[in-house]
């Protein structure tokens, strides 16, 4: 993770928006690791005959990151509805190449 400036170290609107920004590229950075993960998991399903959708996992991610999101003070309501978008896109990924889609 980037050297950032803390929040209330930031003297102008431009440092605060650099900081976002710096933030945004790094979050998606992260994400496109996390795909990679996702790709590595379907080599994997598809060696065990799994399924793309394993609905006790995606329930265990989801409350990960609720969890976490409680950690950190923000919206655990919030995270779960987006880690619920990002899990459902995960498996529609697998699910293309398993092919159960």
């Amino acid at each position: 993770m980037t050297k950032l400036t803390p929040p209330q170290d930031c003297q102008s609107m431009a440092e605060v928006r650099a900081q976002i920004d710096r933030l945004d590229i790094e979050l998606v950075q992260l994400l496109a690791a996390r795909a990679g993960y996702i790709d590595r998991a379907i080599q994997l399903k598809q060696l065990n005959g799994w399924p793309a959708r394993i609905p006790e996992r995606v329930e265990e991610v989801v409350m990960n990151a609720r969890a976490a999101a409680e950690g950190e003070g923000l919206d655990p309501d919030l995270i779960e509805d987006l880690w619920r978008q990002l899990v459902d896109w995960s498996i529609a990924r697998e699910a293309r190449v398993i092919r159960e889609e």
